[in-house]
């Protein structure tokens, strides 16, 4: 039974008790009571039992997180940014996926960038004073028991497990906690200018609706965007976890193509999404294992089709670490572990492509640079098969290779699969490289099942190499060296695997 359902049959007779004002406030949602005091459909006696006869958890002398130096290095650039102004960053509430259930939470990136915390409700203030700001993270408390909160409520502790309480919430981010239900009304009676993170709090919003403005929300949500741009030691680690977890999942997958081959994508996806919860918090985004003609379709996530011998299998997938950092790689496999002529002609050029692509990641370089790189050299190829009519400068001035190229060569990588998302445009896209920076080199070649302007043996067959790559002091350093890229290679590691 449901954690909801078991919570409301515990109160089912309250149905049919006739509610009235005398409830007991838990925040949001009050535990109904009926006037002489018990709890609906609950007897004194259960009552009672419930209070008491529970043990003291309450934990002591915690560590900090490991990030905690960076978090609060992250909310000392914010405040410098943003003197005297109120920040109210949240990290977001419980999503409905269908009736009585929930998606599982995720914290908004803001949040937890700022704090490392990630729990649903919780919300980060900063309070201008003087000299700077005070930082305050605001956060649901432990279960009421005397109540009945922590097992009458479908949120409470006895339902969906132990949560922190605010002083070792304390030890543990380095911050003074209060309780998160006492935040709106002092939001309310906020003065001064106020800044929020909009889209993860309507709570919040709400209370804050008549002292913010789009404008200048926006340009704090901006700035948090761009200060991930470059990230420091600790992400760096982060994404190499994230990265080293995936080339698992890649061999996993990898031993496994003849019982996808029987079944369908579903055990490439699977598969790898097994090694993503075992080792890190979850995938980073929906896994594209697109085998066959579906290698076409750029975001194949149905990954419902057939795994066929003689066919290539696109697996683009990424492990979510526990803090929030993915990685993004994409491979391009032959499903029997060889390659056909035709197949390897397109890969070929892919690789190529990335090479070029890859050479051009250093400090100092456009980060547009990368990307045309990559696409000269797949326009090149394109010309010298005959497939377009040259000369390339023609090509590449209309845009012509688009048709079969279709996508941008990369983007930043981080606590978002595409991270920095809001940033400006001078400060990203026609930015220059740093480093710290991290992004993908992903050129593919696509030739639709149904494009009749190539030759037929062309037709179906869709291929992406995509790495993630650091920009370092002198150039750079591919975090996915670990998976082999060129084609007689990936041949003899297939092989290698498979036994």
């Amino acid at each position: 039974m449901s954690q909801s359902a078991e919570a409301q049959s515990a109160e089912a007779s309250a149905q049919e008790v006739e509610e009235t004002e005398e409830t007991e406030e838990t925040g949001d949602k009050p535990i109904k009571q009926r006037k002489n005091g018990l709890y609906d459909g609950v007897s004194d006696e259960l009552a009672a039992s419930m209070k008491s006869g529970w043990a003291d958890t309450e934990l002591h002398g915690l560590a900090a997180i490991a990030q905690a130096e960076q978090t609060a290095a992250r909310r000392a650039a914010l405040s410098a940014r943003f003197p005297g102004e109120r920040l109210v960053v949240p990290a977001g509430t419980l999503k409905t996926r269908s009736n009585d259930t929930e998606y599982p939470f995720r914290a908004s990136v803001e949040y937890a960038y700022l704090t490392g915390n990630q729990t649903e409700n919780g919300v980060l203030v900063l309070e201008p004073t003087a000299t700077g700001h005070t930082a305050k993270i605001y956060l649901l408390p432990r279960s009421n028991r005397e109540n009945g909160e922590f097992w009458l409520d479908g949120q409470g502790e006895l339902w969906v497990g132990r949560r922190h309480s605010l002083a070792e919430a304390e030890q543990l981010y380095g911050l003074p906690a209060a309780d998160v239900r006492t935040l709106t009304d002092l939001l309310k009676e906020a003065t001064g200018p106020v800044r929020v993170v909009r889209g993860h709090d309507a709570g919040v919003e709400a209370a804050l609706t008549d002292k913010v403005t789009g404008e200048r929300d926006e340009e704090l949500r901006c700035f948090l965007s761009e200060a991930r741009l470059v990230k420091d030691d600790f992400e760096i680690g982060e994404l190499q976890k994230a990265v080293d977890s995936t080339v698992r999942g890649f061999e996993d997958v990898v031993k496994v193509l003849d019982k996808a081959e029987a079944t369908s994508e579903r055990y490439i996806e699977g598969t790898f999404f097994l090694r993503a919860r075992v080792e890190g918090n979850d995938i980073g985004y929906g896994s594209i294992c697109a085998a066959g003609a579906h290698a076409c379709t750029l975001h194949w996530v149905r990954n419902d089709g057939p795994v066929r011998s003689g066919e290539l299998l696109l697996l683009d997938a990424g492990v979510e670490t526990h803090t929030l950092y993915t990685a993004d790689v994409t491979r391009t496999l032959p499903v029997n572990g060889r390659y056909t002529e035709v197949q390897r002609r397109v890969y070929d050029a892919v690789y190529a492509a990335q090479e070029a692509g890859i050479a051009a990641v250093k400090p100092g370089a456009k980060y547009r640079d990368f990307h045309e790189a990559a696409q000269r050299l797949l326009t090149e190829k394109l010309v010298e098969w005959g497939l377009v009519e040259g000369p390339v400068e023609r090509v590449l001035e209309l845009g012509l290779q688009r048709r079969w190229t279709l996508h941008g060569t990369g983007h930043m990588l981080g606590m978002d699969v595409h991270d920095c998302a809001v940033a400006r445009r001078e400060t990203y896209a026609d930015g220059v490289l740093e480093p710290g920076m991290c992004l993908t080199v992903e050129p593919g070649l696509y030739f639709q099942a149904d494009d009749v302007t190539v030759p037929e043996e062309y037709r179906g067959i869709g291929v992406r190499i995509e790495d993630d790559i650091l920009v370092t002091e002198d150039g750079n350093r591919n975090l996915s060296a670990g998976l082999p890229r060129r084609s007689d290679e990936v041949e003899l590691w297939m092989a290698k695997l498979r036994g």
